[in-house]
């Protein structure tokens, strides 16, 4: 009995031990998993500045001016004075042909204008005698003109076998070979002008009132990188084309660098309005829900959703016209899906807040 009770006694000293043991790992439980951790976005703070309302398209640049030279007599090639990339003027030489027969036409032409001359001389000091009728010699007053435009025609054909440019240009094409005869029509250069470029757009008809001869015009060469190219609205069409809905405009780039070639993709940002100092922010800032736009600033570390008015848009930034001060923190990155009212951790430093 005695050893029994001593049994008792040890067993009822454990279970109080592990109870003491239980109570103090309920005491040093986890927190609630359940609570919401706060969610790392970045901010900027909204800045002021000059921005533009533009138009934007694509076009690619075209030479103003261009022509093939044709040539005007048949004959064979017997010199090129130039070739392709070759700077020209207008009325140079291009290439000549031979005229050899050409030149004994118009050396047959000329003795028999020669003949008809002496004729008429002679035939009108008869004529003031009286000694033949009026009849007669207007007769031989007229075969003298027609002789004088068959010399002429002559010279001009023989002159023909210098082919000259048409325009001021560069040499972008040559379509024959030096000792090819060609006919009368056959194209031999194709001689284009870079100065000044064009570029023509086409606008949909809600812009017509927009747009204005004289407003300027960037322009960014894929080809090209570095700065915009400064140009100016040149033309703009009076009508607007009923199958596409748009209205053409011409835009010219006078002075030009020869860099710039015909053919070239560009891309055109037309500028038609202008507000300065205004309130501005990054465009990934602004989201739209329902027709309404909103941003997202942080106060004391919380995420608030601010509706907000916006006007123009450019270079990625954004008008905001009422709804946001120029103090606030607004959030650009980590705002998708974020809940109005959540808790944010702020992990980039404002440019204005870097010294």
């Amino acid at each position: 009995m005695k050893l029994f009770r001593i049994g008792s006694t040890a067993f009822a000293c454990v279970l109080l031990i592990s109870a003491c043991q239980q109570g103090d790992q309920v005491e040093d439980d986890p927190p609630d998993e359940d609570e919401t951790p706060p969610v790392p976005v970045e901010t900027s703070v909204p800045v002021r500045g000059d921005i533009y309302a533009t138009y934007s398209g694509t076009a690619p640049i075209e030479a103003f001016a261009e022509a093939d030279v044709i040539a005007k007599v048949d004959g064979e090639i017997r010199k090129l004075h130039v070739e392709e990339g070759d700077l020209v003027k207008k009325d140079q030489v291009l290439a000549t042909l031979d005229g050899d027969r050409l030149r004994l036409e118009l050396s047959e032409s000329q003795a028999r204008l020669r003949k008809m001359q002496r004729d008429f001389e002679r035939n009108k000091e008869l004529q003031e005698k009286g000694l033949i009728s009026e009849g007669d010699f207007e007769k031989i007053q007229y075969d003298l003109e027609a002789l004088e435009a068959s010399f002429n025609l002559a010279s001009l054909e023989l002159n023909y076998t210098q082919i000259r440019a048409p325009i001021d240009g560069v040499v972008s094409e040559r379509y024959t070979k030096l000792g090819n005869t060609i006919k009368s029509g056959d194209p031999v250069y194709r001689v284009t002008s870079l100065d000044p470029l064009v570029a023509y757009m086409f606008v949909p008809e809600r812009e017509f009132r927009q747009i204005a001869a004289g407003q300027p015009v960037h322009i960014e060469i894929d080809a090209l990188p570095g700065s915009p190219i400064l140009a100016a609205v040149t033309r703009i069409s009076p009508i607007v084309d009923p199958a596409t809905g748009t209205f053409k405009i011409t835009i010219e780039l006078r002075g030009a660098e020869l860099r710039i070639k015909p053919g070239m993709f560009a891309r055109i940002s037309i500028v038609y309005d202008k507000h300065e100092s205004v309130l501005q922010v990054p465009r990934s800032a602004v989201m739209e829900s329902a027709g309404i736009l909103s941003v997202f600033v942080v106060e004391d570390e919380i995420g608030i959703r601010k509706e907000v008015q916006t006007g123009f848009s450019s270079d990625g930034m954004v008008e905001i016209t009422t709804g946001l001060s120029d103090d606030e923190q607004v959030i650009t990155v980590g705002h998708i899906g974020l809940k109005n009212e959540s808790t944010v951790v702020v992990i980039n430093v404002p440019e204005e807040d870097v010294e």
